[in-house]
């Protein structure tokens, strides 16, 4: 069903912040920093996948996504709804069922057997197709899923996601020059303000992790291990 509540965004990045705080789907951790899959350090770190096993939270976050996509981008905006490999994949088929539109995902590389075939489901030329995702960082992951969704003959100029890291300025360039406007619930702002707001670490980690969202390439340099 289509929500008919509309939040601000305001309170809509408030509130994921706070669910995600809550199942501790993100966490701080300024004495022994996270390991990133780039190899680089991190004080904080988000898991998205988590809110999967929460129903209440799945369910009204699914909700967000869905109104925040319809608001910035058109009710009727939409024909398919594409989930990436993996994670995006539960996400996707939430908020096609809220739609009311196709699902289908996108292989992160041809599966090497039967059609090689990158996306599974019914995708066809000329359909307009959202690609949803748990997250993005820095937007480059995003560019062969849309590339991929686009050698259907679909067109996709959209992606949306639960989390936007937003310290990366390079991000919505990237996206932005390959044509596509990133659609996101909330940051690691967001989340550093309502865990100040919480007390829900102390003010070392959060002085620290305020530290590397400002400037987080210099930030990785200087805490990279030997």
């Amino acid at each position: 069903m289509i929500p008919t509540a509309y939040p601000t965004q305001d309170e809509i990045a408030r509130l994921t912040a706070r669910m995600l705080l809550e199942i501790k789907a993100v966490d701080f951790n300024t004495d022994t920093p996270f390991t990133l899959a780039s190899g680089l350090p991190s004080p904080s770190y988000v898991d998205c996948r988590k809110l999967i096993s929460f129903p209440r939270i799945r369910a009204t976050l699914m909700d967000f996504l869905t109104v925040t996509v319809m608001r910035n981008a058109g009710f009727e905006a939409f024909d398919n709804i594409a989930g990436g490999e993996t994670a995006g994949i539960p996400f996707a088929a939430l908020v096609a069922e809220r739609m009311a539109l196709p699902m289908t995902y996108v292989r992160k590389k041809p599966k090497g057997y039967g059609r090689n075939a990158r996306i599974e489901g019914a995708m066809t030329e000329g359909q307009r197709v959202l690609l949803v995702e748990d997250l993005t960082t820095d937007g480059g992951s995003k560019l062969s899923f849309v590339d991929a969704i686009r050698d259907t003959g679909a067109t996709c100029a959209h992606t949306a996601v639960i989390f936007y890291y937003d310290i990366f300025p390079e991000t919505t360039k990237t996206l932005g020059d390959h044509g596509v406007s990133l659609h996101h619930l909330c940051t690691w702002w967001d989340v550093l303000a309502e865990a100040k707001a919480q007390k829900a670490f102390s003010d070392s980690t959060l002085a620290e992790v305020e530290k590397f969202l400002n400037d987080p390439r210099t930030w990785q340099e200087a805490n990279k291990k030997a």
